[in-house]
């Protein structure tokens, strides 16, 4: 038996699609469960749209979520002379036609289509005409002769079996009259040479699906099996665009999904192992099945991309999270200042809660990192006296404190609680403000500790609090 062999095949003509995210995670996994390999094709044929910068973000992508490629990438505008010597042997051996039809004819079949409201399929003039009667000034483009008579099947490893007419599949071109080859003859040559044994792919592909077979068999090469997985829709039920919000993996990174919630998130979405919601990456690659795949669209939803988000921050190890978090800065942020950093670490455990994305995070310690106060003017208006009162009675107490924990600082709280005739809120909204301008923010005890003794000190006698 031959070794499994899976691709994906983007065209770097835009930044890595969310849907082609998981084409490429289902054929990744598909090929590890089996033992086998896993190669990146980019499709590049496209010369006036495809662009180096779209091929890196592609692959930094790839990268960023724990896809990792066999061997070097290949690429498809190295090949074109394989997929030309191809189309010119299907022509000789009477598979393949060269089509004379003009521009202007083309356009004549199109528009009576549409007037007639059915699909356009040309008409197959130049299928068995003499090469004699072929006009001097046109330029031909070079058809595959396709089948007309009965049906064909797709043994689909996801869908079942899929039957369609020979009739509905035009005589496709396989070479333009530049001599460059198109899309369904240079994939199919492409899956050949680089013997791929899976084809796994949306479900848009069935009908290219079934022109590639007819060319694999006029070439008598061996059928891979083909896997077509159905789209990702938009939460509404439309098909999701490049140009929807939040399609792209640089989206989620920007506002910090971390890669392996996300990665978890896009194996779940269409795909089940009994009642399993999270997988680590070893075991998504020993459960990962074919079988497992529905034959519906999936919807993706950001709601329950933020809650696998938030499970992963609330439960991996902290110092994995902090090194992201940190990560995650540098790239989208700025950096964390070295001299900010074990405070931000050591108080990660409260900073992280409630946090869906390690923007959250980032929000959350912007009191620590700051030089000065920056105070919500709604907020330092509840500033009056007696709040006045008690953050000056509190720095007081604070010279006493050697040590800051919560054991040294609940007895202070609770005695300004007493002599100031007020409760918890009346010492902790106005210490609150003080230290990290408004009345949001995490436990005051947290923001006490994590700032430490000195900044605190400092930041209790700010002159506009007074």
């Amino acid at each position: 038996m031959k070794k499994v062999a899976t691709r994906f095949a983007p065209s770097p003509t835009g930044p890595l699609h969310i849907g082609g995210v998981r084409t490429a995670l289902f054929n990744w996994l598909y090929s590890k469960n089996q033992e086998g390999n896993f190669y990146l094709r980019v499709e590049d044929t496209d010369k006036e749209r495809s662009k180096d910068e779209y091929k890196d973000q592609i692959i930094k992508s790839l990268k960023w979520i724990g896809i990792n490629y066999d061997g070097e990438e290949y690429i498809q505008s190295k090949k074109v002379e394989d997929h030309i010597k191809v189309a010119n042997e299907l022509l000789k051996s009477g598979f393949a036609y060269k089509c004379y039809c003009s521009g202007e004819e083309i356009e004549e079949q199109k528009k009576r289509a549409r007037q007639k409201k059915i699909p356009y399929i040309y008409d197959r003039k130049w299928r068995d005409k003499k090469e004699t009667d072929a006009p001097k000034d046109i330029k031909p483009v070079i058809r595959f002769k396709s089948k007309i008579d009965g049906t064909s099947i797709l043994k689909d490893l996801v869908q079942g079996d899929v039957e369609i007419d020979n009739n509905t599949i035009e005589d496709f071109i396989i070479l333009r009259n530049d001599g460059t080859p198109t899309y369904n003859l240079s994939a199919s040559v492409d899956d050949y040479q680089m013997d791929m044994t899976h084809i796994i792919r949306g479900d848009d592909h069935k009908i290219n699906t079934f022109k590639q077979i007819q060319i694999y068999q006029a070439m008598k090469w061996e059928l891979p099996s083909f896997a077509h997985i159905p789209l990702i829709h938009t939460i509404e039920g439309k098909k999701l665009s490049k140009r929807d919000k939040a399609s792209t993996l640089d989206d989620y990174s920007k506002i910090g999904i971390m890669p392996d919630a996300l990665r978890n998130y896009l194996l779940r979405l269409g795909w089940s192992y009994k009642d399993k919601e999270i997988f680590t990456l070893d075991e998504s690659i020993k459960h990962f099945n074919l079988e497992g795949i529905g034959k519906s669209p999936s919807k993706l939803d950001m709601s329950r991309i933020l809650s696998m988000n938030e499970r992963y921050i609330k439960n991996i190890d902290e110092n994995d999270l902090f090194n992201q978090l940190t990560e995650y800065c540098k790239l989208h942020k700025s950096e964390i200042k070295s001299d900010k950093k074990d405070n931000i670490k050591k108080s990660l455990t409260f900073l992280k809660n409630k946090a869906k994305t390690l923007e959250d995070i980032f929000n959350n310690f912007q009191y620590i990192i700051v030089d000065e106060v920056n105070f919500n003017q709604d907020d330092i208006k509840l500033i009056d006296d007696k709040a006045k009162k008690v953050i000056s009675d509190f720095s007081a107490k604070l010279s006493e404190v050697d040590k800051l924990s919560r054991e040294t600082l609940e007895p202070i709280v609770n005695e300004l609680i007493k002599s100031n005739d007020t409760n918890f809120k009346g010492v902790g909204q106005p210490l609150r403000i003080a230290l990290t301008g408004s009345k949001f923010g995490p436990g005051i005890y947290d923001i006490i500790i994590s700032l430490g003794k000195e900044e605190v000190s400092k930041r209790l006698t700010n002159k506009k609090l007074s």
